[in-house]
């Protein structure tokens, strides 16, 4: 989604939509916006209550993400996730209530999906080059697949929330909620929102968003899907939505090509490679950013066949962005074509 910069593009829909008819009032609106998980946030506020104090909830939402980021990042040494990753141990290690529940939802998620979505992947991602350890210039040796296949399976990894407490079977099961996070701290947000009467309000981080009322020309929020290109970045089509959250996981952004082959970052977990498949991207629209931002990455791995067939018998809200020899060719489930017109 066309969302890292500032929403500007959310703002020349906003506006265009606006101009389509009668003039109309354009609402106060705020932006709160900083740092966070190593990509940036945007928090949109239409006609807040006078009473609010913008500055104090601001510093609340930034301290709110940086506990979200202390807690589960794989790239902060000394985070809760980091600390268990390191544990030698195959025990019940206690953790805190909310990263067991988080892990206990990603193990749902991937019962759900029979392991397209697994939060163990991480040894694979790494070793292809797209996780902490830094890139690669060549694909790894089928070798070192098969090893860090054997780290890799959500059935090897434990929830136990009434402890609360975490179990590996491998001491060496590596954790990685990469997949779950952004949109996991976009739900955070919007309800710290909520709980100061914030009524209309578009919260991004990274690309994945929840939105709540209307914009500032009192309509739904207007957001851009974008086209799935390396290079350049255009508008694939729009969408308007109130009261949802929506998440993108496309594979044109984090990739590399070797001897004219392109290797991207969404790796199959049964097969420890990338995903060779023609869908570039998927988004998913959801009550929750971060079910959204599991089935988006879930559905990508499975691909426009499977992946398909598996959010049509879900319900699930998809839309499939394919590369073709004639250009993107757009796949959709009933719930998802229902809310825009393609």
């Amino acid at each position: 989604m066309i969302l890292v910069d500032n929403l500007l593009i959310i703002l020349f829909f906003s506006l265009i939509l606006g101009a389509c008819g009668e003039p109309v009032e354009r609402l106060p609106e705020y932006e709160l916006s900083g740092q966070t998980m190593g990509t940036s946030y945007s928090i949109k506020l239409v006609a807040p209550d006078q009473n609010l104090d913008r500055q104090t909830l601001g510093v609340k939402l930034s301290a709110r993400l940086d506990e979200i980021n202390s807690t589960m990042s794989t790239y902060r040494p000394e985070s809760e996730l980091s600390r268990f990753n390191r544990l030698d141990s195959t025990d019940w290690s206690p953790v805190s209530t909310e990263l067991c529940a988080l892990v206990a939802d990603a193990l749902e998620f991937s019962e759900r999906t029979d392991g397209a979505f697994d939060i163990t992947v991480g040894p694979l991602v790494n070793l292809w080059g797209f996780g902490p350890d830094g890139d690669i210039a060549r694909p790894p040796a089928d070798a070192a697949i098969a090893d860090a296949l054997t780290r890799v399976g959500f059935g090897k990894l434990h929830a136990n929330c009434d402890l609360p407490a975490l179990r590996k079977d491998r001491a060496d099961v590596y954790v990685d909620l990469s997949a779950l996070a952004k949109g996991y701290a976009v739900d955070q947000s919007a309800e710290l929102l909520e709980t100061h009467r914030v009524t209309d309000y578009l919260v991004e981080i990274g690309g994945e968003l929840r939105m709540r009322g209307h914009n500032a020309l009192g309509e739904l929020w207007a957001i851009a899907v974008e086209k799935p290109q390396d290079d350049t970045r255009s508008v694939q089509s729009v969408v308007r939505l109130t009261d949802s959250a929506m998440a993108t996981s496309g594979d044109y952004r984090n990739f590399f090509e070797f001897e004219g082959r392109r290797y991207s970052h969404t790796i199959h977990p049964k097969t420890g490679r990338p995903v060779t498949h023609d869908a570039a991207a998927v988004t998913v629209v959801d009550k929750s950013a971060a079910d959204a931002d599991a089935l988006a990455t879930a559905l990508l791995v499975l691909g426009p066949e499977e992946g398909l067939a598996f959010a049509a018998r879900e319900g699930i809200a998809a839309y499939f962005l394919l590369r073709t020899e004639s250009g993107i060719e757009q796949r959709t489930t009933g719930e998802f074509a229902a809310m825009v017109n393609l």
